[in-house]
């Protein structure tokens, strides 16, 4: 008996198709490493695509791949009237205070082995 996975909530195909936020944001390696970079920045410190990429040790081609998302998502934001753009994490929207909140948790419950 075939198992009809358009109504299962349980199946693959449904959580690709409506997947969670949690799983859009760290659906990508490089994702979970340029938000991780970007929690040990400096408050406000500036950068472009490149230092980004450098600060994360993920390509360019990642950042420029996954920067629509974290602007989309206000992670981060764009520097008005820098050339070339320049951003800076944006710690006041509400995705940016639980990825905190998250790195907080995490770090207060010590290391766990995986």
């Amino acid at each position: 008996m075939a198992t009809d996975t358009s109504t299962n909530p349980d199946s693959p195909e449904l959580r690709e198709e409506h997947p969670t936020g949690w799983l859009v944001l760290t659906k990508n390696e490089s994702v979970s490493k340029i938000v991780d970079a970007l929690l040990d920045l400096p408050g406000h410190r500036e950068f472009n695509q490149s230092e980004l990429a450098e600060y994360a040790e993920v390509s360019r081609q990642s950042v420029s791949r996954h920067l629509d998302l974290l602007l989309g998502i206000s992670v981060i934001e764009e520097v008005e009237n820098t050339q070339p753009q320049r951003y800076r994490f944006n710690p006041g929207s509400e995705v940016s205070k639980a990825i905190i909140q998250l790195d907080a948790a995490m770090n207060a419950a010590g290391p766990v082995d995986a």
